[in-house]
């Protein structure tokens, strides 16, 4: 037999019988009206917000406008002031200079009420957290619904009928539909949860059909999860393409056409191709036009839309853009927890799908001895291999109108904090001789935004590198230890994107010498460098003393008496280690 012991029902939670065939989950109070940013104090913070994120997932254009109105028009109250509005000292003079450029910057000040709410361990350990990209902060209301949850209920494993099951089964459906609608998905899509969001890409890599005559097309400027499909794609012999990067990341829409033209499937039955798009890159902070997936699809390609790095400060619509599968990360939306992504998927696409094994809660029945076995009904449980994480599955569904509560603020809030931090990096001078301290390599925004709702044109992300004052490129591994001893969290190294970190390096060309076996400090010796860049990423809690604190740490660094102090430090500490 398979693996699912019994057969459970989980009926949709707007089913009108729903309520005599399910038991119900108590939605928890513990966001407040301060952390929520959305209510009233005195209104009822749950009913208040689930409307809201109703209405946004549902692309109610007409509340979406009201809201922002009542955002605009309206003073931030004095508890969303932060100390540094209340101070006269080096920083609040630097805070009210941004503000006369940057003004619109106000109108995001319940995000400043969530920083001092949810976030205020950051204050209280002195740490600058610019590493959103490798994961968002959790907020602390979060897990507090979520461990109240977890103190009050009895959760079992899913594949039973009892009780404890039946709990379980329902938190995970009421996920599942938090997802969908987070993401505005029209009926036809489901949800697969897996541990991360390589782990969904993997399920759509190892399950593909690729077979002779089919064809892989993606971006170099990638994550390896990406990457990493074209090992199914080869093992089948089929092709595999690459659309070249941009020197500052990301791809040319017109090449990607072009591509895409030249390698369309003959025939989608006997040489099933697949569209692997990045929605925004790890490292060069690029956006790549989501229109590619409706001109793939309709070349006759499957699509693929990795939305990792996209998904936690963009809105993502799958009415607008019907990609067959999407592959996320939920820690990198919201914190918590980890250990969880999902692939969103259309149960056509996953009907086309092979998968090359099953495993417990993937099947009905199974013949042992023998060879015949017979895959589960359910889409997505065909996809689910073993027991799902269903004790931190419900937090999905706080998580989820947590930031939807949060996401229409966050591309302005974070396209001025990112225009400040790359202009006052770009500024940033030796005291020797006037060179430049900073190089930065990512992709710049185009355009400031100027209002709450308006969609950035690239990411929050910069990636760049520090120089010497003779113009040599300082290790980064120096600077990640001098970053570190001043609490600053941010990231150095390729970020698992070879492609997009030999775009913006210049070292394409080196990428055609590589050899199989070929080792990172190989590399790096062949040119003459470590390899990668300083990445500083903002998300969710970000403020502007994160950002100043960064430009002072860079500034630090421009003046020879405090950089030759960290180096020497960082060099005794080398030597210390290797002895």
């Amino acid at each position: 037999m398979g693996n699912t012991n019994s057969i459970h029902t989980v009926n949709h939670p707007h089913d009108p019988v729903h309520k005599h065939r399910v038991i119900h989950r108590k939605r928890s109070t513990a966001f407040s009206a301060l952390t929520l940013g959305c209510v009233s104090a005195h209104s009822d913070p749950v009913s208040d917000c689930s409307s809201q994120t109703t209405a946004i997932s549902d692309g109610d254009q007409g509340s979406t406008l009201k809201e922002k109105s009542s955002f605009e028009t309206c003073l931030p109250p004095l508890y969303a002031n932060s100390s540094i509005d209340l101070q006269e000292d080096e920083t609040s003079v630097a805070y009210k200079d941004f503000l006369k450029e940057y003004p619109q910057y106000q109108l995001t000040w319940i995000v400043d009420s969530l920083r001092r709410s949810d976030f205020r361990r950051l204050d209280r350990n002195s740490e600058t957290y610019v590493d959103y990209m490798g994961g968002s902060l959790y907020p602390e209301s979060l897990i507090q619904v979520h461990t109240e949850f977890l103190n009050r209920s009895v959760l079992g494993n899913t594949h039973s009928v009892s009780n404890s099951s039946r709990l379980s089964a329902f938190c995970a459906d009421e996920a599942r539909q938090a997802v969908l609608s987070f993401f505005n998905a029209p009926p036809g899509y489901t949800v697969i949860f897996t541990a991360n969001a390589s782990a969904a890409l993997k399920l759509v890599g190892e399950a593909f059909p690729f077979a002779e005559g089919s064809s892989y097309i993606l971006g170099a400027d990638s994550h390896n999860s990406v990457h990493g499909i074209r090992q199914f794609a080869l093992q089948r012999n089929a092709q595999v393409h690459y659309i070249e990067t941009t020197p500052c990341g990301g791809l040319d829409p017109s090449d990607a056409k072009n591509i895409l033209s030249n390698h369309r499937p003959q025939s989608h039955r006997a040489s099933p191709s697949l569209f692997a798009l990045t929605g925004q890159s790890n490292i060069s902070n690029s956006k790549n036009p989501l229109s590619l997936i409706k001109y793939a699809s309709s070349l006759g390609y499957c699509t693929l839309l990795d939305a990792a790095a996209l998904a936690p400060t963009s809105v993502v619509s799958l009415s607008d853009t019907p990609v067959d599968a999407m592959a996320i990360s939920f820690y990198k939306m919201f914190g918590f927890p980890t250990g969880v992504g999902a692939l969103v998927a259309k149960e056509s696409f996953l009907a086309q799908l092979q998968r090359p094994w099953f495993a417990g809660g993937t099947v009905d029945v199974v013949q042992a001895p023998g060879t015949i076995f017979t895959m589960t009904e359910t889409p997505y449980e065909q996809f689910e291999d073993g027991t799902i994480n269903y004790l931190n599955l419900p937090a999905i569904t706080e998580g989820l109108r947590f930031l939807s509560a949060y996401l229409p603020f966050l591309p302005l809030r974070l396209s001025s904090l990112t225009h400040y931090l790359v202009t006052s990096l770009s500024r940033l001078r030796h005291e020797e001789n006037g060179t430049p301290v900073v190089q930065v390599m990512s992709r710049i925004p185009s355009r400031k935004l100027h209002s709450v709702g308006e969609q950035a044109d690239t990411g929050s992300t910069i990636s760049f590198v520090f120089l010497s004052p003779t113009g040599e490129m300082l290790p980064n591994s120096f600077i990640e230890y001098a970053a570190s001893s001043q609490n600053i969290s941010l990231r150095t190294g390729c970020m698992c994107n070879p492609g997009g970190a030999a775009a913006l390096l210049g070292i394409r060309e080196n990428m055609d010498l590589l050899y199989p076996g070929v080792r990172m400090k190989d590399f790096q010796r062949q040119v003459g460098q470590e390899l990668g860049v300083v990445r500083v990423s903002l998300g969710l809690a970000s403020n502007f003393q994160d950002v100043w604190k960064v430009l002072q740490f860079a500034s630090s660094m421009a003046r020879e008496q405090s950089r030759t102090a960290m180096w020497n430090t960082w060099a005794d500490e080398k030597i210390g280690r290797a002895y």
